[in-house]
């Protein structure tokens, strides 16, 4: 059994990034109009025909245009906080690496956990909607004749039907993303190119037949909390560009890739959002969306049955954009995790020939697929969002922890002599150099997480260790946030009746905001990585994380049990398996055992690169592979 004080280091510990950080089993062949039209994909086809009618007719009505623009700029606060860490830590796994490197293992693997349901509710709910916009095209003909020929399920939060389209399309675009990355991606970026293509007849045309009174008459039929709860679920509209960050590990430059195609792709998709779902509620009244299929059924109410096709077969290509976004970024996740160990190795095998995480992909494409099979839509999509949140609000805080963290305790390393030189610019399939640093020397790093010196007289502060301030600040600005939507939210009657609890508890939690903000502007921030970096730290961050926890708040208390369920499992393997196979916690035994398993290579701890051909008795242990029983170092003290 482990003491206290053991668990608590364990649980703890942070990945050690290599030397180099470029290194990869999986192929760097990805330039930056390849990341930006994943991310577009991903986003438009999940956004306009998954989203869009099930928040017009049951969330936000019209207002759900608003609910877009919210969602979107809390997306893009967000989407900057992942720019910084994709560029400067470009592997798989997007939040969860970050998490790993920046807070340790057990919030690492928390958001891991995460990611992976977000991505296979993702692929199943985008597969949903493929088969329903299909079916549409034939008026429901397949799934009155598998209703009627197989039966129905009768189960609440399940499908009326088995869905065997939304199965085989799984199925297919699984079988696409595993013949390698940069063929599943030259697929997607074919199909997003007409799929942007019809989104901007559906606004033309749209606009062409709209109706003013269909907005005057009812523009928020449900209430501004129908708006805010509109924005917490189009949040999930926006994953799209937490796909490029999973990516970075397959981008040649990610330096300068990565935080170019996310913001590219997060101004197209919004645009689109909101101009889509302006022209749908013009065309017809809110109550008459079609969940299911919304832009061609409107388009054949106003008659224009010519453009139902269009629109369909449009349809299609774009949710199958948005599939092929959820099955690229899902086994990418799951390899994240299983080759640090957190997760079983065999989810780590990479194919010789294909260089991609096959295992994974099979696993998880046909567990999608069963998920598509079986689960209706609707639940699908309401379990989504939460995931999401969760995972941009703990990268956010990450960003400033990072930047007030200690030189002595920054995972990446320092190379002076070549910390100057700039990253390559080119985007034509040369790699960016593994010898350049990403730290700069013009900043004292002896500073960094320091009170400044106008504030070393601060009482408490100047007798806690440096860098702790900073941390304890963040924790303590989530739970004031908390508390603090939690009054607004919740408890809304009290605060318009001025009752003395509700006005205390905002109070004592706007004060206890501000107060965690000073404490972190009183220490020596780190500005000195020449990767891209968030402007306007801490601000930015502690905004994004405001705004998410929010929407997570909006969220129905069934998906925060179905979270809980799903972390509950996720624990068990981490505490059965992961907490004891991590690489920052293997005896040398185990890890040579690992360094062979399934004839695939794998980055040691020290960043070596171990070939299927050396064998356990040839492979010579690193120096620094030692017992983690008697060594603080491979926890991450």
């Amino acid at each position: 059994m482990w003491s206290g004080s053991r668990l608590l280091t364990i649980l703890n510990r942070k990945k050690m990034l290599s030397d180099d950080i470029m290194e990869t089993p999986l192929s760097r062949c990805l330039g930056t109009t390849d990341l930006t039209m994943l991310g577009v994909g991903h986003m438009v086809g999940a956004g306009i025909f998954v989203l869009t009618g099930t928040v017009v007719r049951e969330v936000a009505g019209p207002a759900t245009l608003v609910s877009y623009l919210m969602a979107g700029i809390a997306a893009t606060l967000a989407s900057l906080c992942y720019a910084e860490f994709g560029a400067r830590v470009p592997k798989a796994g997007s939040a969860y690496t970050y998490t790993y490197v920046t807070m340790g293992e057990f919030w690492a693997f928390t958001i891991g956990w995460n990611i992976i349901l977000e991505h296979l509710l993702g692929a199943a709910s985008v597969a949903r909607a493929w088969s329903g916009s299909f079916d549409a095209m034939f008026n429901g003909a397949i799934k009155n004749g598998t209703m009627e020929h197989v039966g129905q399920i009768s189960v609440p939060w399940m499908s009326d039907y088995p869905d065997f389209i939304a199965l085989l399309i799984v199925i297919v675009v699984m079988m696409f993303v595993s013949v390698g990355a940069k063929i599943s991606i030259n697929f997607n970026t074919f199909f997003t190119a007409i799929n942007v293509l019809v989104i901007l007849l559906i606004i033309s045309v749209g606009f062409s037949l709209g109706k003013g009174r269909n907005w005057s008459n009812d523009f928020v039929p449900y209430g501004y909390p129908g708006v805010f709860a509109g924005a917490a679920t189009c949040f999930y509209a926006y994953i799209g560009f937490e796909g490029i960050a999973v990516a970075g590990e397959e981008a040649k430059n990610p330096a300068k890739s990565i935080p170019i195609a996310t913001g590219l792709a997060m101004i197209v998709v919004t645009v689109l959002y909101i101009g889509s779902t302006a022209s749908l509620t013009l065309m017809v009244p809110y109550d008459h969306v079609v969940v299911a299929a919304p832009f061609p059924a409107a388009f054949e109410e106003r008659g224009l049955h010519w453009a139902r096709f269009v629109v369909a077969v449009g349809t299609l290509f774009g949710i199958t954009t948005s599939l092929i976004g959820s099955l690229f970024s899902l086994p990418r996740a799951v390899y994240s995790m299983a080759s640090d160990g957190l997760f079983f190795w065999i989810f780590s095998y990479v194919h010789p020939k294909t260089q991609t995480p096959v295992v994974a992909i099979l696993v998880f494409g046909l567990t999608a697929g069963l998920f598509a099979l079986l689960i209706d839509i609707e639940t699908l999509v309401e379990f989504l969002s939460i995931g999401t949140l969760l995972s941009f609000t703990l990268v956010a805080a990450c960003v400033i922890i990072l930047r007030y963290r200690t030189a002595d305790k920054l995972q990446f390393k320092l190379r002076p002599e070549e910390a100057d030189a700039d990253y390559d610019d080119d985007d034509d399939g040369s790699l960016m150099s593994d010898k350049k640093g990403i730290l700069k020397t013009s900043q004292s790093h002896d500073d960094i997480g320091k009170l400044k010196k106008q504030y070393l007289d601060l009482p408490i502060l100047r007798n806690l260790d440096h860098g702790v301030a900073p941390v304890v600040a963040v924790i303590a600005m989530a739970v004031f946030i908390i508390v603090f939507w939690c009054v607004l939210l919740k408890a809304f009657w009290a605060v318009q009746n001025a009752t003395w609890w509700a006005i205390i508890l905002l109070l004592l939690s706007s004060i206890g905001m501000v107060m965690s903000l000073l404490v972190i502007l009183a220490h020596e921030q780190n500005k000195s990585f020449i990767t891209f970096q968030v402007p306007l730290v801490p601000y930015i961050p502690a905004l994004s994380m405001f705004v998410n926890i929010a929407m997570m708040l909006q969220l129905n208390y069934l998906t925060w049990i179905r979270l809980v369920i799903w972390l509950a499992v996720g624990y068990m393997i981490y505490f059965a398996y992961g907490v004891h196979k991590s690489k920052e916690n293997r005896p040398l035994a185990s890890y040579n055992q690992i360094v062979n398993y399934a004839g695939t290579e794998y980055n040691d701890p020290s960043g070596s690169i171990i070939k299927p051909s050396e064998t356990i008795h040839q492979q010579q242990p690193p120096s620094h592979i030692v017992d983690p029983s008697t060594s603080a170092e491979n926890d991450g003290l």
